[in-house]
């Protein structure tokens, strides 16, 4: 990211809404969003495996769940927050990989403007290439700002969304599914 770009960018775009960047409240509010975006964008260009890799020998063949990850992305359509909870669900095939791996996962790919539907399925798909479960469930539920604060303003909708790869029987999606409740 561009800092300076960015701080020309909402100085430009203060300017164009009318606004005095030199009044009180605006006069540092174009670094404040660079540093905002910097933090908020952190994932781009990261990879997972880092995290992922870092796994334990284990015979475990039984499902391992994490859920209530909290994250918060940038919609790529409007800009806005969307945020939620995710839950992750694999089938070990021999390693398991430390629980916070998981939810550092979900911050590389959340950390970059999105949308649900691909943030979902990047999880899925590099903890499936990354550890190589028997199989991998993940199921993303948020709230879209962009649609609570402006637009249809229909503030507490959901969205929710799920990714499947490998072996994951009906009966394992459905006791997932459950924790979202």
């Amino acid at each position: 990211m561009d800092r300076e770009k960015v701080i020309k960018a909402v100085e430009d775009l203060l300017d164009a809404l009318g606004e005095d960047r030199e009044r009180e409240g605006l006069k540092d509010t174009p670094r404040r969003v660079a540093d905002a975006y910097s933090e908020l964008l952190s994932g781009e260009g990261k990879t997972a495996e880092e995290h992922l890799s870092r796994t334990f020998n284990s015979d475990c063949g039984e499902m391992v769940v994490e859920s209530d990850i909290y994250f918060s992305s940038l919609c790529e359509h409007h800009l806005m927050p969307f945020f939620g909870k995710i839950a992750i669900a694999y089938i070990p095939d021999g390693k398991v990989v430390g629980i916070s791996k998981l939810a550092r996962t979900v911050d590389v790919f959340s950390k970059r403007l999105q949308i649900q539907e691909r943030l979902t399925r990047q999880i899925a798909d590099e903890i499936m290439r990354v550890l190589k479960p028997k199989g991998v469930f993940v199921a993303c539920e948020a709230e879209h700002t962009c649609m609570t604060c402006r637009g249809v303003k229909k503030a507490g909708s959901k969205t929710v969304t799920y990714s499947t790869l490998g072996e994951f029987s009906e009966e394992n999606k459905r006791q997932v599914l459950a924790l979202l409740k």
